[in-house]
């Protein structure tokens, strides 16, 4: 029986270990961190609950973020600097990015100025206000690189929400999701958190990720609780996230 009481834990207390592969902590190139300082104490504060390992993820987005591989390698290499300073040496880094489907997304792809995950997984995003009108294109064409696609956040997408069957399918074409872990507590708001909920139940989310831009949302994530259901459906899904990206 449901209970307004259940009891609930702290999901920062188990998430020691995870690697973040989705976030925007690289300083200066998108709605991220602005500055390295930012970005160190951001990692500082990751480090406290036991994540030590990312992969720095940010917008590749035509006209608003239009960064490159060069971009973001020189953003990059200004954290993994700024570590070395800190005495940090312990946290290990990579960089990707998170693509936005829009209307330059398959030249990129065919410039192959795309950053996968792991050199095989390629983070990708819609607009929040409605669906990518080159979405369907787009995953033919990341199959036709051998690229495996994940979609960030699947459960923000609001026009889904509605639309449920949309989730199912677009797994059926071998997409994977990526959750954030601020859905759970309902940081966007209650109704991404009952979706963020039902994906978990329904057994869809592949990866879970922090998306985490700036020290107020990592205060929020430090402060989110989990109840002991969907935590025992969140360990399976962690420990596929620490498999597949260590």
């Amino acid at each position: 029986m449901f209970s307004f009481f259940e009891k609930k834990t702290f999901l920062v207390d188990h998430l020691h270990g995870l690697v973040d592969i989705h976030n925007h902590i690289l300083p200066g190139i998108d709605d991220g961190a602005k500055t390295v300082e930012e970005s160190i104490s951001l990692i500082k504060g990751f480090s406290e609950f036991g994540i030590k390992s990312f992969v720095f993820t940010p917008h590749i987005m035509h006209h608003y973020y239009p960064n490159t591989p060069q971009t973001i390698k020189v953003a990059y290499e200004r954290v993994k600097k700024g570590l070395l300073a800190s005495g940090m040496e312990e946290v290990q880094i990579d960089y990707a990015a998170e693509h936005m489907i829009d209307e330059n997304f398959e030249n990129l792809l065919n410039k192959n100025a795309v950053l996968p995950v792991r050199k095989e997984y390629l983070l990708i995003e819609m607009s929040y206000l409605q669906p990518s009108l080159y979405f369907d294109e787009a995953i033919l064409q990341i199959a036709k690189k051998s690229f495996f696609p994940i979609l960030a956040h699947p459960e923000r997408y609001t026009y889904y929400h509605k639309k449920q069957n949309s989730y199912g399918k677009m797994k059926s074409e071998g997409i994977q999701f990526q959750l954030n872990l601020l859905s759970l507590g309902g940081y966007y708001g209650s109704e991404i958190q009952r979706i963020s909920h039902k994906l978990l139940k329904d057994g869809l989310v592949d990866f879970i990720s922090s998306d985490v831009h700036n020290q107020r949302q990592l205060l929020a994530l430090k402060e989110t609780k989990i109840s002991k259901k969907n935590l025992g459906l969140l360990h399976g899904i962690i420990d596929n996230t620490l498999m597949t990206f260590y």
